[in-house]
């Protein structure tokens, strides 16, 4: 379940809001992880979409592993 280069190896905590579009860091060297910045430009790695239908708090990807893209499936504790 490879992925982008790993911004840490644990899962970033975001206070999603309802009807929000967000676009989670698929490459790894975005400044405002786990969110894009655009820093994928050029490396073929593109961000993923999501929103959520309820205010929600997430567990977001923060190795680039997670085959549950982009919440957190514990698989920064495989490595």
């Amino acid at each position: 379940m490879g992925g982008g280069r790993a911004a840490r190896k644990s899962p970033y905590i975001l206070a999603a809001e309802a009807g929000r579009q967000y676009w989670w860091c698929a490459c790894g060297p975005s400044g405002t992880q786990p969110l894009c910045d655009g820093s994928h430009r050029g490396s073929g790695a593109m961000p993923k979409p999501f929103s959520v239908a309820e205010d929600s708090e997430l567990r977001l990807c923060g190795c680039k592993r997670s085959g549950a893209k982009p919440v957190c499936d514990g698989s920064h504790t495989l490595a």
